[in-house]
Parts: C-alpha cells; sequence; structure tokens
C-alpha cells in the first residue's frame, strides 16, 4: 500500500513502523531514544508526527505507530515543530551543556536563555534506552532509580554491580554520551566496576571483558565466545567462505 510523507508517496507495509518507512524514503524525523537493535521505546518523543486518517487528524510517535492503512503524513508542520522545540527547551534545561541537545535546540530556535537552570555537567535525558540494552543482554544491571527531580539511572544504591559484566552496550546506545567507560592499559572501568580486557588472538587489540567473553560462551555457544575482535571474526568468517566457495567450484 501507499502512504504520503511530507507530499511524498512512499510504499509501506501494514505494521509498519511510520518511522522506518520515512528513514527508508530519506524522510528526516528527529530521534534521541530509538536505535533499531531496540525499537519500540518512544520515550523521548521528539519523534512525533502529524497523521490524517479519514478526515481525522492526530499527533503520533512515528517509531511506535505502526501503519494500518493509507494515510497523510506531516513530519515538520507547524504544530509539530512546536512540539519538538518545547520537548528541546526541557531536555535543555536539564542537560544545557549536552552537545546533542544543543545541536537539536539552535535547529528548532530553542534561545540559550530559558527560565529554568540545570546541572552543566548533567548529560542524561532519562530516555531509557541504556536500561532496555541491559534488559535485553540479559544482565539487568542498571535501572532508573528514585523519582521526579533526582530521577537517575544508577547501579543498585551507586555501588558497582555484580551483575555487570562491562560490555558497554548501556554507553554505546546513549544517544548523549551521558554514560562514561574508560579505558587504559587493558583495563576498562564502567558504573564504578573495573574490567580486564582480553585482546584479540589475531590482531591483539584489547577488545571484551573475560566476564562479556564468559556470558557469550553461556548464551550463543563457544564459537561466539572465541577471542576475537569484530573485525577479526568477519575477516575470518569471509575466509572460511572463501575456502567453502573454492572446494565447491
Amino acid at each position: 500500500m501507499k502512504i504520503t510523507v511530507d507530499g511524498i508517496a512512499c510504499e509501506a507495509q501494514k505494521g509498519e513502523m511510520l518511522l522506518q518507512i520515512a528513514r527508508r524514503n530519506n524522510i528526516h524525523i528527529p530521534t534521541l531514544c530509538h536505535s533499531d537493535a531496540l525499537p519500540g521505546l518512544g520515550s523521548c518523543r521528539l519523534c512525533m508526527v502529524e497523521i490524517a486518517d479519514r478526515g481525522r487528524s492526530s499527533v503520533v510517535a512515528s517509531c511506535i505507530y505502526p501503519v494500518k492503512g493509507e494515510i497523510e503524513v506531516l513530519t515538520h508542520s507547524d504544530k509539530i515543530k512546536s512540539i519538538r522545540k518545547n520537548l528541546l527547551m526541557l531536555l535543555y534545561a536539564r542537560a544545557p551543556e549536552d552537545e546533542t541537545i544543543n545541536r537539536l535546540r539552535k535547529e528548532y530556535g530553542v534561545p540559550d536563555s530559558i527560565r529554568f537552570s540545570g546541572d552543566k555537567d548533567e548529560h542524561c535525558i532519562l530516555c531509557g534506552l541504556c536500561v532496555k540494552a541491559c534488559d535485553e543482554m540479559g544482565s539487568s544491571a542498571i535501572s532508573t532509580t528514585n523519582r521526579g527531580v533526582t530521577k537517575k539511572v544508577s547501579t543498585p544504591y551507586d555501588e558497582p554491580s555484580a551483575e555487570c559484566i562491562g560490555c558497554g552496550s548501556c554507553a554505546y546506545v546513549c544517544p548523549t554520551d551521558a554514560i562514561k567507560m574508560k579505558e587504559d592499559e587493558g583495563i576498562r572501568t564502567i558504573w564504578n566496576k573495573s574490567f580486564h580486557l582480553v585482546r584479540c588472538k589475531k590482531c591483539g587489540k584489547p577488545f571484551a571483558t573475560q566476564e562479556q567473553l564468559e556470558y557469550n560462551r553461556e548464551k550463543l555457544g563457544d564459537d561466539w565466545a572465541e577471542a576475537l575482535c569484530q573485525s577479526c571474526k568477519k575477516a575470518v568468517t569471509g575466509e572460511k567462505l572463501r575456502d567453502i566457495y573454492e572446494r565447491t567450484t
């Protein structure tokens, strides 16, 4: 079926999310909490769009809105730009020095002088993407704690978590680089916990913690737990495929 996004006719499958359709057609919709690997969060609401369906207009979050029929979509109407501007004003008040928030703030004309004042060292926008990543890994080492203005993402009691394997998934998906992960002389430090990094057997580069490899061995099997970095793993897989091809031709 076809839907119309900003006047552009786009092919769509029933049940497909609006954001996916827009991106496939090179139509920009800003997001903070969305990850293709961890879809369905819909907490930042920056991806809000306006839709017209059978004469009725409504505002929806495009990352979690499944297309069910032919609709018209506006991604940058005056109403949508106003919503995003207000959201970014609140995000800027929380994390005034964050580079990502400031880039979006300038894009939507949010002034740098607002009535609220936040912590200049704060970068977390409480989108929840890091918590979801940790849960998907099966570790559940971090979660949101406290309420109201003191709400934050943390390990239990801000202590090193016994469940954390130091994989860094939370830091990799964070849209504002709020989660600090340091690597120095073969030691990775994250969430107040230090991990020894294992070196790749092929290139010698430190790439994963021992706890992470043991977790992969238990969950995915020995082949996935082999001490090879992603680049070398791809190279080895390519070599195996080449050998198979040469033997069969």
